[in-house]
């Protein structure tokens, strides 16, 4: 477990430092198609990398609980029942206690997010704490503390900020194309050639982003399943949890792209992990996970 931990922590920097690497290259890539920009797109894909890195680094966590609309944080006299649940798991883990948040949502999910375990936050929605039975919810809650407690949080929370970068420089090179083409009298080959490698970067920026959230969650999702059903020592808790989100085919009201890969379960619904979209899912298939975790018992 502690080699997990400090793995996550090492591919923190790898991952910061990849996101940095290709959104300074997507400046110098508009900056030598442009010269007469000089070095404006090159220092200002530098800025931009730093204040959004810095951004995700220290309120990363803010703008995943506001996107999703969540309420909190609460307190023990709020919601006694949810309160000392995850106290008293995070007594047996051996964690700070972290804020939790409700989001007034029927649809069943839960996410973690923050930096460290002594900045993070539990969201839950109201319809999990309605639906679930006590057990199911306590494999929820250890699941979303393993993200916790494995730096998991830190990862996924920086993938949140920094792909929407990558997306404000590929719009930006468009625009920048189009402005270019619209003050010449002509482009000719050269004006050809930098059309298809604008398209290219537009193209494949966000499957890159993409690729790198689906490489982080389904993996993480994995190991928090084990390490939850570990912690709470009751594995067919969360199988049974799994099972009944899973049948949830409604989407939450606020479900967004950036954020899908922090909760549980596809925020989109059932039907957003079926056919050919499962393919591009931010979760392991959810039979898989169950499967998996009734083979702990």
């Amino acid at each position: 477990m502690y080699k997990q931990i400090d793995s996550n922590k090492h591919k923190t920097i790898i991952l910061m430092t990849l996101f940095l690497a290709f959104i300074i290259f997507l400046g110098w890539v508009i900056g030598k198609i442009y010269p007469e920009y000089g070095y404006g797109p090159l220092v200002m894909a530098v800025i931009i990398s730093l204040v959004m890195t810095m951004v995700s680094y220290f309120a990363g966590d803010k703008v995943s609980l506001a996107t999703a609309g969540a309420k909190g944080p609460i307190m023990a006299n709020d919601n006694p029942y949810i309160y000392r649940l995850v106290e008293n798991l995070c007594i047996t883990a051996g964690v700070p206690m972290p804020k939790i948040y409700i989001i007034p949502d029927q649809a069943m999910n839960a996410f973690a997010t923050g930096r460290d375990p002594e900045h993070a936050s539990i969201a839950l929605t109201q319809g999990i704490i309605d639906r679930l039975e006590n057990e199911e919810l306590e494999g929820v809650i250890a699941h979303e503390l393993s993200h916790i407690k494995n730096y998991d949080i830190r990862l996924m929370m920086i993938v949140v900020v920094l792909v929407g970068t990558i997306s404000i420089l590929s719009d930006y090179f468009l625009r920048s194309r189009w402005r270019k083409r619209d003050s010449s009298e002509g482009g000719g080959q050269a004006g050809t050639i930098l059309m298809v490698v604008g398209i290219i970067l537009i193209v494949l920026s966000p499957i890159i982003a993409e690729l790198i959230k689906l490489a982080i969650s389904r993996k993480r999702e994995f190991l928090a399943d084990a390490d939850g059903a570990l912690l709470t020592r009751y594995p067919e808790g969360l199988a049974r949890a799994l099972e009944k989100i899973s049948t949830d085919s409604d989407p939450l009201d606020r479900a967004n792209t950036a954020t899908a890969h922090l909760y549980i379960s596809n925020p989109f619904g059932a039907k957003a992990t079926s056919g050919f979209k499962k393919l591009f899912s931010t979760h392991p298939p959810v039979a898989e996970r169950i499967s998996q975790l009734r083979s702990m018992a």
